[in-house]
C-alpha cells in the first residue's frame, strides 16, 4: 500500500513539474516573440525617422532654392521700376508731346473761327465744343500714361515694354490729331457751304429788290 501511495506521489509530482515546465516554455516563447516584435517596431520607427529626416532636409533645400529664386525675382522686379536713359531719350516721346501741342493749338483756333463765323447754331457750337473737350481729355490721358512710363517707381516694365507702350501712345496721339484735322476740315467745308448759300441768297434778294 505504501508503495502504491509513493508511486502516486512521484507520478503527480512529475506531472506537476511537466505542466510547470510547459508553462514556462510558453512564457519564454511569448517573451521571445514580444522581443522580436519590439525589435521590428524599433526598426519601423528608425525607418520612419530616417524618411522624415530625408524629407525635412529635402524640404529645407527646396525652401532655400525657392527663397533664392524669389530673391532673384524680387531683384529683377525691383529693377523694372527704374527707367533707363534709352527710354528717356526715345524720340517718340518728343513726337507725342509735339502732337499734343498741335492738337490744342489747332482745335482752339478752329473753335474760335467756328464760333465767330456765325455759321452754326448754339446747339451746333455746343456739339463741336463737346467733340473738342473729349478729344482734349483723351489726349491728356495719353500724357498721363506717358508720364508714368518714363517716370521711375511708377510702373514695373522692361525697357522693351516701355518702348512698345510709348509707340502705342504715339500712334494713338497721331490718330487723334488726324481725327481733329479731319473734323476741322469737314466743319470748315460745312461753314463755307453755308456762307456761300447765304451769299447766294443775299445776291438773289438784291437782284430782285428784296430787302
Amino acid at each position: 500500500m505504501k508503495k502504491i501511495i509513493l508511486m502516486f506521489i512521484i507520478l503527480y509530482g512529475s506531472m506537476a513539474f511537466a505542466g510547470k515546465a510547459t508553462a514556462q516554455e510558453e512564457e519564454i516563447a511569448q517573451l521571445l516573440l514580444n522581443v522580436e516584435k519590439l525589435s521590428q517596431f524599433k526598426q519601423i520607427l528608425s525607418d520612419m525617422k530616417t524618411g522624415y529626416d530625408v524629407l525635412n532636409k529635402g524640404y529645407g533645400t527646396i525652401k532655400d532654392i525657392s527663397q533664392g529664386n524669389f530673391n532673384m525675382h524680387e531683384m529683377f522686379l525691383d529693377g523694372l521700376w527704374a527707367v533707363s536713359p534709352t527710354v528717356k531719350q526715345y524720340g517718340r516721346i518728343a513726337d507725342i508731346i509735339n502732337d499734343q501741342v498741335l492738337l490744342v493749338k489747332e482745335y482752339k483756333s478752329a473753335f474760335n473761327r467756328f464760333k465767330s463765323g456765325n455759321m452754326f447754331s448754339a446747339t451746333e457750337i455746343t456739339y463741336i465744343s463737346g467733340v473738342y473737350d473729349n478729344l482734349f481729355n483723351e489726349s491728356l490721358h495719353n500724357l498721363d500714361e506717358l508720364t508714368n512710363i518714363i517716370t521711375a517707381n511708377k510702373l514695373r516694365m522692361s525697357d522693351d515694354e516701355r518702348i512698345k507702350a510709348i509707340d502705342k501712345l504715339n500712334t494713338d496721339m497721331e490718330d487723334k490729331l488726324r481725327f481733329l484735322r479731319s473734323f476741322n476740315n469737314s466743319t470748315s467745308v460745312l461753314a463755307l457751304q453755308r456762307q456761300k448759300a447765304m451769299l447766294e441768297i443775299t445776291a438773289s434778294k438784291a437782284m430782285n429788290g428784296i430787302n
